[in-house]
């Protein structure tokens, strides 16, 4: 029995330390950039997780976006969530509204940069140009004349 354990380990240290057979490239040139040889390793991108920062430092990966009103990185779904006002559409996606005083910042699932609306009192409706967003069962987010969003 001593023999076989004996000769099992021979075989095994014999085998982990054989020399593994090297894998040949399927292209052996390497690219060129500019005339000169550049390795394989040189043209790709190493991607971190978590490395994701915008030129605020919000992590999008951990949700989190910039928010001009309170000037730092917030998680906008933690804000009063606005769904598209009953026009027959499926959506998938969602909008978001945060309150600072008597300001409003608006992100949309429709536009690139957030909306600040401001409002003149207590009960009124904050408003940015065309914008207005209503404080009535809820919120009701109007552009010109048309309902866009309701919320609670």
């Amino acid at each position: 029995m001593k023999k076989v354990i004996l000769i099992a380990m021979i075989v095994s240290t014999i085998m982990s330390c054989a020399k593994k057979p090297s894998v040949e490239k399927a292209n052996s040139q390497e690219p060129k950039k500019d005339g000169v040889e550049v390795s394989l390793k040189d043209t790709v991108k190493e991607v971190k997780v978590g490395a994701d920062a915008d030129s605020h430092g919000c992590k999008a990966s951990a949700g989190y976006t910039w928010s001009e009103l309170k000037k730092e990185c917030i998680r906008v779904f933690e804000g009063t969530k606005l769904s598209h006002y009953d026009d027959g559409k499926t959506y998938t996606t969602a909008s978001y509204v945060i309150f600072d005083g008597n300001k409003a910042e608006l992100f949309l699932d429709t536009q690139k940069e957030s909306i600040i609306l401001e409002r003149k009192s207590e009960g009124d409706s904050w408003v940015n140009g065309d914008w207005q967003l209503i404080p009535w069962r809820g919120y009701v987010l109007k552009k010109r004349n048309d309902i866009l969003y309701t919320g609670q």
